[in-house]
């Protein structure tokens, strides 16, 4: 009986090990699995986070200064949208109207174009070309938030191709930052902005070219419209038809210029295209916005190109300058002493070598301002102070 009690008692113990061991192997087994899972958790969460990290640094990477100055610039262009009306003049056909005969009988049209102009003061204020609202009869003015107003027209500088137009009943408008077009960088950015498919397209977002500021200073004759462009700043960022009016900006997102024309045979931009330098349209925006016109100088003296016979005679050494050869009576220049003969050599600081340069040198001259006047008249040199009148 004491033989039977042991031998249940070492079976027992054995079993008992057995199933303890046993469940200790399977926790062994589950164990790392736990383990296993969780590290695959883990790797997921560090690869979501990486995923993000790669995202926001390639969000960062398209963001540059170029971004930066359309973000600042793009809520302050506008489409300009023109109803015209145009005067045209039809001949009829004697066969088809044999009571009339041949006769030119004028009738009118409306004829819509379209343009860019750019917001410049709180209380709507845009600036334009004259080409884009000359002879218009209804303005309407889109923003780049889809807002739409009625515009009228303040004043046109046909001549320089300058018009400035108001923004009625508007509020919270954006408003562009004017920069200087003075000190521009041959070679640094340059940004065309414009908005000229707004109603068409039913997308009131500006279009956007970017390219460099080519060369400054650039002249031009008249041409066959009677508009004078001089001291052109001159791109190869892509200026189109639609854009005239828009603003050339710089990297800062500051108005350096207003996108005017361009040269192409085609009709498109082909990287040759001119800005009126904002300096200018400041002075003529603040004459129409006062006076509604542009006031015309008078400075009430002629000058002539210097020709060999004429610098032999007066012992000059150059042709470079021009000669007065004209003085009105009682008029500015001759208060201020200038005298027919004198030759000019340099007006405010500028070299003139001829009669187109020295027309140049006051072109951007306003009614009241001061021209000084370098003359040379016998063997002496002087500078002489004129005040421009209105004429």
């Amino acid at each position: 009986m004491k033989r039977s009690t042991v031998l249940i008692l070492i079976i027992i113990t054995i079993a008992l090990n057995v199933f303890m061991t046993q469940k200790c192997d399977f926790n062994r087994e589950k164990v790392p699995g736990q383990l296993l899972n969780r590290k695959e958790n883990s790797e997921n969460f560090d690869n979501a986070e990486l995923r993000r990290e790669i995202n926001e640094k390639l969000n960062l990477s398209r963001q540059n200064s170029i971004t930066s100055a359309v973000e600042k610039i793009e809520p302050a262009v506008v489409s300009i949208n023109v109803i015209k009306t145009e005067v045209v003049r039809r001949t009829t056909d004697p066969f088809s109207n044999p009571f009339f005969g041949f006769f030119d009988i004028p009738y009118k049209r409306n004829v819509q174009s379209i343009g860019s102009g750019v917001i410049f003061t709180e209380d709507g204020y845009i600036i334009t070309n004259s080409h884009v609202v000359k002879g218009a009869t209804k303005i309407v003015v889109i923003l780049a938030d889809s807002r739409q107003f009625g515009a009228k027209l303040i004043g046109i500088d046909d001549l320089h191709d300058v018009a400035i137009i108001k923004i009625n009943k508007g509020k919270n408008l954006p408003v562009a930052k004017l920069g200087s077009s003075e000190h521009l960088i041959i070679g640094e950015w340059a940004i065309a902005v414009g908005n000229p498919y707004a109603f068409l397209i039913k997308d009131s977002k500006p279009s956007v070219s970017v390219g460099v500021i080519s060369a400054t200073d650039r002249n031009f004759a008249e041409n066959q419209n009677g508009k004078i462009y001089k001291k052109m700043i001159q791109t190869d960022a892509a200026i189109n038809p639609g854009n005239s009016g828009g603003p050339l900006v710089n990297i800062l997102g500051e108005v350096i210029g207003i996108n005017t024309f361009i040269f192409s045979e085609s009709g498109g931009s082909v990287g040759i295209g001119f800005s009126i330098p904002i300096n200018r349209v400041v002075k003529i925006a603040k004459e129409l916005i006062k006076y509604g016109k542009i006031r015309q100088v008078w400075l009430g003296f002629k000058v002539q190109d210097l020709s060999p016979m004429i610098a032999g005679y007066l012992n000059l050494n150059s042709l470079d300058g021009v000669i007065v050869n004209y003085l009105a009576n009682r008029g500015p220049a001759q208060k201020s002493g200038l005298k027919r003969g004198d030759v000019i050599t340099h007006i405010n600081g500028l070299a003139v070598k001829n009669a187109d340069e020295a027309e140049i040198a006051v072109s951007d001259i306003s009614v009241g301002e001061k021209i000084n006047v370098t003359v040379k008249r016998g063997s002496k040199s002087k500078t002489i102070e004129i005040i421009a009148d209105e004429y």
